[in-house]
């Protein structure tokens, strides 16, 4: 089964003019993608092959092969000035592709060596939109239950997902984390990874998680900071309205792989608080626009689950429901109340109706309707 990437179009195109690089969780696809752009297996050059690390650092890489893809080179100590000069060298004869850990993203941010000689993608999970142009609620089914990690989806078996999940946040705690930092509670952060996914979709509380864990506030925020770092959740901050009392600081947690989560309705706003991210980093890296995905929240404790904001503006509020019949009577007082152009409720049924900038209607069609893939 071969899924072609949302992405692979717009990589195509910047490649005429500048390096690539791709980053994301681990297991999501990079190299596959990568490997789609070749033809030829001397066009894979992988920092972990001795071979391929000497041409690497000598800079003798055949400019006759048109494209080349670097993996892992992230593991070099000084990899942003190796990619500097293979740029430098090679950038008008070769295009150059490269893929990595979340240590690629984390450290390009810092330095300039690389200014003005690359893209930067994020590639998500599979979604609705990128594996099924019909957008069927049997997809939808399949994706909730295996998540949309490209190797269990396409498997669809039980029994192999949870032995590839167990082994990819073994790989994500020990490996992933220890090449950002060193860390030495291991022990506490693998009991930290087992609670979050029941804190999806409520506020996070460090103090709660503090307590649990028996360590300071701080340690708590620091490690959460780091499994975000490695792609393991992501927080979203409330939408601090004037016109309301919103709440301020309480942020909201989900996971990257949402077939983590065991309670049926957080794993559906997990699911569409992930397509949502994903849109909004769709467009800050292939049209630079500003995006923010956050909640809203008021002192009183009404809530609307999601609002999509475009260079500070919102664009649209989405509320999840599992029913499809009435209108949350929060979603009622937010639109009296905010200056949002429209205001959607989601949900896995079949009924559609507007009560005027407000549209209740399947999350399929709510996918087709705001081209979110």
């Amino acid at each position: 089964m071969k899924i072609k990437r949302i992405l692979k179009n717009k990589i195509t195109k910047d490649l005429e003019s500048k390096m690539v690089l791709i980053g994301g969780p681990r297991q999501v696809g990079k190299t596959t993608l990568a490997q789609s752009f070749i033809t030829k297996p001397e066009q894979y050059l992988n920092w972990d092959d001795l071979n391929d690390r000497s041409i690497l650092k000598k800079h003798q890489i055949n400019s006759n092969l048109k494209i080349v893809i670097l993996d892992e080179i992230h593991k070099y100590v000084k990899w942003r000035t190796l990619l500097k000069g293979l740029y430098d060298k090679y950038g008008d004869i070769l295009k150059i592709l490269v893929t990595g850990s979340a240590k690629l993203d984390h450290f390009r941010k810092g330095g300039d060596s690389l200014f003005g000689r690359f893209f930067y993608y994020r590639l998500h999970p599979l979604t609705l939109g990128e594996v099924d142009s019909t957008y069927s609620n049997q997809t939808i089914e399949k994706l909730l239950n295996f998540g949309g990690f490209p190797e269990p989806y396409i498997k669809e078996d039980k029994i192999f997902h949870r032995r590839w999940q167990r082994e990819r946040l073994s790989r994500v705690v020990y490996q992933d984390l220890n090449d950002l930092s060193q860390v030495k509670e291991i022990s506490l952060i693998e009991l930290l990874v087992d609670a979050l996914p029941t804190r999806v979709g409520s506020m996070l509380s460090i103090k709660s998680l503090q307590e649990d864990l028996e360590v300071s506030p701080n340690t708590v925020s620091n490690w959460i900071e780091l499994l975000e770092k490695v792609y393991y959740c992501y927080r979203i901050s409330p939408y601090g309205a004037p016109k309301i009392k919103s709440i301020k600081k309480m942020q909201k947690l989900y996971l990257w792989d949402w077939s983590e989560i065991k309670d049926i309705g957080s794993k559906v706003e997990n699911f569409v608080a992930s397509h949502l991210l994903k849109y909004c980093h769709y467009l800050e890296d292939v049209e630079g626009a500003k995006m923010e995905l956050r909640y809203i929240r008021d002192i009183q404790g009404r809530e609307v689950d999601f609002v999509v904001l475009r260079d500070g503006e919102p664009m649209f509020a989405v509320e999840c429901k599992s029913g499809d019949s009435s209108v949350s009577k929060s979603v009622y007082y937010f639109r009296d109340r905010l200056n949002i152009p429209k205001f959607y409720q989601v949900h896995f049924k079949e009924k559609t109706f507007s009560d005027g900038n407000i549209t209740v209607l399947p999350f399929s069609d709510f996918c087709k309707l705001e081209n979110i893939n």
